[in-house]
């Protein structure tokens, strides 16, 4: 925006469009905090109603977010699927222009957990692969994963340390698959949840299942905790035929 134009601007509307232009030139980018409002006052001479007025106007159009007690900060932007898709997230996270890493933080052979909901329903005379660690984009958690992988239909996975690449994007790679199940839900992280994803405990996450299969034998099982304002599950679709 040019001078010209922000000065012909209201105060509130012109302190919304210099901190929308620092946000959109990659000046300040997600996750960067933003003066406070009391800095702003000081810096624009006015009001805190013209600050607050700008701010909300900022909220409103999903450039930042505020935080109780910590103050405003430049919004992560979703990332988007479709709810039928198997997303590669290294992948999904380089389109945005981000950094991607990925944290593992465990890897064992053990039998299927039959306390577990997703894995109860599975099948194999052998011990599964189990894997968890931490998708990390800008250097920021981005989501919690917990996998398992039937070694028997998957042998090469046994050889894996999967240190750097995801248990995910290898199988995307190296495994065919021919059918996925999902189970979309909104959770609250639990404790381990929370302190992994630097989030308070019970803050809103969205929680992804994802049973795939090849023929008639199981491949892996997948279960995927994000931060509910980061991640986006979409859809299109028709009526029905009569």
């Amino acid at each position: 925006m040019t001078e010209a134009r922000l000065t012909s601007l209201t105060l509130d509307r012109r302190i919304r469009a210099e901190v929308e232009g620092r946000i959109r030139s990659g000046d300040w980018r997600p996750g960067d905090r933003i003066p406070t409002e009391r800095d702003l006052m000081t810096a624009y001479g006015c009001a805190r109603m013209t600050v607050s007025k700008a701010m909300e106007g900022l909220v409103r159009s999903g450039l930042i977010e505020r935080r109780k007690k910590a103050g405003s900060f430049v919004a992560r932007p979703h990332v988007q699927t479709a709810v039928l898709e198997i997303p590669d997230i290294p992948a999904l996270i380089a389109a945005r222009g981000e950094s991607y890493r990925f944290q593992r933080a465990s890897r064992l052979l053990r039998p299927l957990d039959p306390d577990d909901d997703g894995e109860a329903a599975l099948a194999a005379s052998a011990p599964v692969l189990a894997i968890g660690g931490l998708h990390i984009a800008d250097g920021a958690p981005f989501a919690l994963e917990s996998r398992v992988i039937n070694v028997e239909a998957v042998p090469l996975a046994r050889e894996q340390t999967f240190d750097e690449e995801p248990p995910g994007s290898w199988l995307l790679r190296h495994v065919p698959w021919t059918q996925a199940r999902h189970r979309i839900a909104a959770v609250n992280a639990d404790a381990e949840a929370a302190r992994q994803l630097g989030l308070r405990q019970g803050a809103a996450c969205l929680q992804v299942e994802r049973h795939t299969f090849r023929a008639e034998e199981w491949i892996t099982f997948a279960r995927m905790v994000f931060p509910g304002d980061r991640y986006d599950l979409t859809a299109a679709f028709g009526p029905t035929s009569p």
